[in-house]
């Protein structure tokens, strides 16, 4: 066997020295090629150039607070440089009337463990009550469906440094000190030691590790690829505020949890829960507390509250409705599988319910803002057709239990959905 392999290579060889195989039309790329690599790198949200790869994500949003977001935005490539990286945006909200922008760059410490130092500087705005976790990085969606109706913002001006590192391919990391400088876009101050902080400065170290034991990687080119997405997927985060540290004003600390399991029942059907967890311990502002992801406008009828349903948020749940310091939430769906109509429909029914609970101690310290709590639990359950046409679809859902609204419409969320795969 080994001589035929050798035989078979030294005439590869020859008939390519030759001329007889082209060494051209063996390095050319087809175009069937090139086109699915392309979309590929747009599905993931960047346009491709020479040396600079353009973020889809800063074309253009719209939001209550800004209008319509429009901007540019990227990062480097490999082709600019494999060491060092540039990662920058700017944007402009025309309702605001006011300037976006990230200046950021990394440089790769160890190529085995991907190790990256970080360095950016950010002037923008931030949800109040949204949590993030580092080794989630960017995430990019067509078409981004909360947004919309997002009206609770407070800028920051924060300066970060961070550093991602691969224990291996299973177990990621990611550190990073931020110092921030906050401005809530609302009217509102926290009460604390007799004193009213309508701004304040934070300085805030986290820590992010995400594990995915059962997921199978093969290294290809010294680029891992995922070829079996194994699940549970675990990620924990840790965070700390230190007061008086480079001018911050409170004490905080905060932990937030989260897991994803699927579970297949045949090629086209599954079932897929998301459990996520937090807690926020200490003088913590509202910005830096919880909410559900409420997907729900204050609207009169259901049609005027009609819009898009998103991914896990909670679509009878009115925006500011609720925060909590400490919260979990449970969502399950149940992909059903899918009804082969024709060709090219094949519309698919997911049953979904979401469960939340949560509370929050010294409530009496956020002025001027009104919410509720959510320790009686909080429950939706409904369902979506998806892919009808063109990647819309229908989502129903009902609220009920202790948060069930006196009048019946209240509790109905009818909205789109809108799902596509390049």
């Amino acid at each position: 066997m080994r001589n035929l392999w050798s035989y078979t290579f030294f005439l590869f060889s020859v008939l390519t020295a030759t001329g007889q195989i082209p060494e051209k039309e063996i390095e050319k790329p087809t175009d069937s090629t090139k086109s699915s690599i392309l979309l590929k790198q747009i599905g993931n949200g960047f346009f491709p150039t020479k040396v600079w790869n353009f973020d889809l994500r800063y074309l253009i949003k719209f939001n209550q607070y800004e209008g319509f977001r429009t901007g540019l935005g990227g990062v480097t490539n490999d082709k600019f440089s494999k060491n060092f990286r540039i990662d920058s945006y700017g944007v402009y909200g025309f309702r605001d009337h006011r300037f976006k922008y990230k200046i950021g760059g990394g440089f790769l410490l160890n190529k085995k463990t991907k190790s990256w130092l970080n360095i950016s500087y950010i002037d923008d705005l931030m949800e109040t009550g949204s949590s993030n976790f580092l080794t989630d990085g960017r995430t990019f969606s067509f078409f981004e469906p909360r947004l919309l109706n997002i009206s609770l913002f407070h800028k920051h001006i924060t300066s970060a440094i961070s550093l991602e590192y691969e224990i291996n391919p299973k177990l990621i990391t990611e550190t990073e000190v931020a110092i921030s400088n906050i401005r809530p876009t609302y009217d509102y101050s926290y009460f604390l030691d007799n004193t009213y902080y309508g701004s304040f400065e934070t300085t805030i170290a986290k820590v992010s590790v995400q594990w995915n034991p059962f997921v199978e990687y093969e290294t290809i080119d010294r680029k891992t690829e995922t070829i079996v997405d194994g699940y549970p997927k675990f990620t924990l985060q840790y965070s700390k505020s230190f007061k008086t540290v480079l001018n911050a004003d409170f004490n905080f600390s905060k932990l937030d949890f989260r897991t994803i399991h699927k579970i297949t029942h045949n090629k086209e059907s599954h079932t897929i829960g998301t459990f996520s967890l937090g807690l926020a311990h200490g003088d913590a502002p509202l910005t830096h507390l919880y909410h559900a992801y409420p997907n729900n406008i204050t609207k009169e009828t259901i049609l005027q509250r009609f819009s898009v349903a998103g991914i896990n948020s909670f679509e009878t749940m009115y925006f500011n409705e609720f925060f909590s310091d400490r919260f979990a939430t449970l969502v399950v769906k149940h992909y059903v599988k899918p009804f082969h109509i024709s060709k090219y429909f094949n519309p698919q029914l997911v049953l979904i319910t979401r469960y939340a609970i949560g509370n929050m101690n010294n409530i009496s310290r956020h002025q001027n803002v009104s919410f509720d709590t959510l320790e009686n639990g909080y429950t939706e359950s409904g369902f979506e057709i998806n892919k009808l046409l063109f990647g819309f679809g229908l989502s129903f859902t009902y609220r009920y239990g202790a948060y069930h609204l006196p009048r019946e419409e209240d509790n109905i969320a009818l909205k789109f959905t809108f799902n596509i795969t390049l």
